[in-house]
């Protein structure tokens, strides 16, 4: 039938001219390949930020001190008032200074804050094992490092460590590594009491707080304000802080963005400058065809199966190329130049919207370049040679 001799001849087509078709297959694999790529990486750091973020944000509302520089702190009076405001459940305090532990290098983070040692998962997001109850009661003061301590530092879990924390320095056990994708240049929590106790620093810069039942935001945030201290007081609900954190994401990748979209139209022009070219130069094939009885029709469809089929096999093929190279950005290249790490995630509806474009596209564009082919000068074109 019609279908027979339409898929004879395009087998037989890319059959015996592997050249021509490898050329169609070459545009189609690599800008797809790097569009997966990079659509990829994107989308497993996104992801990853935003569970990081869903993770750390477990409070209800978070304040902190509007005034600038040093002065910026809740001092012990200021924290006996927010923490005896009406409508606050639990309100956790959280101290951060910055620690030198190479001068070569810039200084790493040093949070203080209220930790359950026994299960630290439930503030932290935690990679790997920690320290069971067992092994911290033998073991000096607890720390968990960031991942960024791992690489640039050489710490592990279980290794006990030195750190400057008040007059002098005191020992502390990593008792396990968390993910932090705010501080590159590495990040040590401990325990709120041990660094007080070590430190006599009794200043806080944020609160975290959670509601009691039946208690509203807004009425919690009017009753701090109306605190001598309210005025200075700045407020940021978790989803507020996903939100503009998110944002700020997609500002930073937007050129990221704009070089997939790029890839895609390269793509895209690669495709139609391909089988416009190849087509118009088969112009006495087709006439060719057209002497033996093939119809127009059947051309036209065979170059369309043509064009999809290319299509195809290049965007089978460059996803595979692409995810391979998507695994080598996310577990090798990320950790090694940022020393953290990410969940891999696949885009499937992004992936799947831009195959279907592509092999549109090809389609279309292998039958839009063939209705010049197939005209009447096909025909001149066979006489040409006779």
């Amino acid at each position: 039938g019609r279908a027979g001799v339409v898929s004879t001849l395009t087998l037989a087509r890319l059959a015996n001219a592997p050249n021509q078709a490898s050329i169609a297959l070459g545009g189609v694999l690599s800008s797809f390949s790097l569009m997966v790529a990079m659509a990829i990486m994107v989308s497993s750091f996104r992801v990853s930020v935003d569970d990081w973020l869903a993770h750390l944000l477990s409070a209800d509302l978070y304040v902190r001190s509007a005034t600038s520089g040093s002065t910026g702190v809740f001092k012990t009076p200021e924290q006996q008032a927010i923490r005896a405001a009406p409508g606050i459940a639990r309100a956790d305090f959280l101290r951060t200074t910055q620690l030198t532990l190479d001068p070569a290098r810039p200084p790493v983070t040093l949070i203080a804050r209220v930790i359950d040692a026994a299960d630290p998962a439930k503030i932290l997001p935690i990679t790997g094992n920690v320290l069971s109850a067992a092994q911290l009661r033998e073991a000096a003061r607890p720390v968990w490092v960031s991942e960024a301590m791992v690489d640039l530092y050489g710490y592990a879990l279980g290794k006990t460590v030195r750190l400057a924390i008040g007059a002098q320095p005191h020992d502390f056990v990593v008792a396990g590594i968390w993910r932090d994708y705010a501080r590159q240049s590495g990040s040590i929590q401990m325990q709120l009491d041990d660094y007080q106790r070590l430190s006599g620093d009794r200043d806080i810069n944020d609160v975290s707080l959670y509601l009691a039942r039946g208690a509203t935001t807004d009425g919690v945030i009017a009753a701090l304000r109306r605190l001598p201290f309210g005025a200075t007081l700045e407020f940021a609900e978790p989803g507020e802080i996903r939100a503009l954190s998110l944002k700020i994401f997609d500002r930073s990748f937007a050129v990221t963005y704009l070089l997939e979209l790029v890839a895609i139209v390269i793509g895209l022009f690669g495709v139609a400058a391909t089988f416009s070219a190849q087509t118009l130069a088969r112009a006495k094939e087709f006439g060719m065809l057209r002497h033996i009885g093939v119809t127009r029709r059947q051309i036209l469809t065979m170059l369309a199966a043509e064009g999809g089929l290319l299509a195809a096999i290049g965007i089978a093929a460059g996803f595979v190329v692409g995810w391979s190279i998507s695994l080598i950005l996310v577990f090798i290249v990320n950790p090694q130049s940022f020393h953290w790490t990410m969940q891999l995630h696949m885009p499937w509806l992004g992936l799947g919207t831009v195959a279907v474009v592509l092999l549109a596209a090809a389609g279309a564009t292998a039958l839009v370049s063939g209705r010049l082919a197939v005209s009447g000068n096909a025909v001149r074109a066979v006489r040409e040679d006779w």
